[in-house]
This record gives structure tokens, C-alpha cells and sequence, in this order.
């Protein structure tokens, strides 16, 4: 049996500018059809706008807060919150002042750079 290990995970910056601590996944544990992962979005900062092709995702913030953007939608998201994202509708997250944005995030496919498409680069 393989495990994952949070503390252990490398991190690196996804496409969109986050840092990413996978634990499942194409880079980490065996894994193709979906990746588990650790983004973190530093305090007043914000992610590029972006969709994927293929990737369903689920975020789920874990401390922080912040705004996120959905299509046409946008609103608060703090700790506790669960959030959908279906494969071609852009995103895009703003981590409040003095606290960085930390969720978890399933993909599914895994993550995959290739998959992401920048529609607004970070100003």
C-alpha cells in the first residue's frame, strides 16, 4: 500500500499561479483519473482566470478566506466551504488581506497543465 503524505508532498506553482502540494495524482501517487491536492493562494494575491477542458474540480477551503469567481457568479469563500467546478466554466480566486486562501482540490481526470486555459492573467 502507498501513502501520501501532506508534509511530504513537493510543492510546485500550477498554470494558474497557486502552489500546489499534491498527494494524489499524475506526480505523485499512481493516479489518472482524478488527483487530490493542496493549493494555496497567498494572502492579497489572486489566481489567473481559467477554465479546463477536461477537468471536473472540487475545491474545499480549509483556512483563510476570500472571493471567488464562477462564470458569472462571485462570492465569499472562507473555511468550510465546498465549491464545484464543472470541466469549461472559468474560475478564478482572491485571497483576502493578511491571510492566504488554503483549500483542497480533486480533479477529475487528474491535474494535468495542459488541461488549463489562462483567460485573464493576474494584474
Amino acid at each position: 500500500m502507498q501513502i501520501g503524505r501532506l508534509d511530504q508532498a513537493e510543492p510546485f506553482i500550477t498554470k494558474d499561479g497557486s502552489s500546489i502540494k499534491e498527494v494524489a495524482g499524475r506526480v505523485s501517487l499512481p493516479s489518472h483519473n482524478q488527483s487530490l491536492a493542496e493549493a494555496t493562494v497567498p494572502a492579497d494575491m489572486s489566481t489567473d482566470a481559467h477554465y479546463h477542458h477536461e477537468s471536473e474540480e472540487i475545491y474545499h477551503f480549509i483556512s483563510g478566506a476570500g472571493r471567488m469567481r464562477l462564470g458569472d457568479d462571485e462570492g465569499v469563500v472562507r473555511a468550510g466551504d465546498t465549491v464545484v467546478i464543472p470541466p469549461g466554466v472559468e474560475h478564478k480566486l482572491w485571497a483576502d488581506q493578511g491571510v492566504d486562501l488554503v483549500l483542497l482540490c480533486c480533479c477529475a481526470p487528474a491535474y494535468r497543465h495542459e488541461d488549463t486555459v489562462i483567460t485573464e492573467p493576474r494584474s
